[in-house]
């Protein structure tokens, strides 16, 4: 199916997509800090390269990325159309994340990239285990189970 906008008018509408309260990232992520009784993190924190979370005191900045938006072929879902316009956004916003990463890496900070996939209930296990070497050097990760 051919786009029906031209490029000008499906830019100022592409503009307008924000990724705030995205159920299948960050929103996903705040249930699995609740339910694994992680806390300290600050949501929409303003610096430059806007993490989706902070551990400040811990300075570590979490991104959750959306699979098909920043590269990972988990799925393999590749769009039929405009193609070529489609994997150079992907690479664009990928070489955008490895200079974001860079930069909050230069400050000293510790960052972890999450992806939306790792996110499922069946990888839960995996990512607390990611997210307990991000964090454990500098606090005690205490899930609820074990309180």
């Amino acid at each position: 199916m051919a786009d029906i906008f031209d490029n000008e008018k499906r830019s100022e509408i592409m503009r307008k997509v924000k990724s705030k309260k995205n159920r299948s990232t960050e929103l996903r992520l705040i249930e699995v800090f609740k339910k694994n009784g992680i806390t300290g993190w600050k949501r929409n924190y303003p610096v430059k390269g806007h993490p989706d979370f902070v551990f400040l005191k811990e300075k570590v900045a979490v991104f959750v990325d959306g699979c098909f938006w920043h590269g990972h072929d988990c799925r393999n879902t590749q769009p039929a159309n405009n193609q070529e316009y489609w994997q150079n956004k992907r690479e664009r916003n990928m070489k955008h994340d490895r200079a974001v990463t860079a930069m909050f890496e230069n400050r000293g900070w510790t960052v972890l990239r999450i992806w939306e996939c790792e996110l499922k209930n069946k990888n839960e296990a995996d990512l607390m285990q990611r997210l307990s070497a991000s964090l454990s050097s500098k606090r005690t990760l205490v899930s609820k189970e074990e309180s």
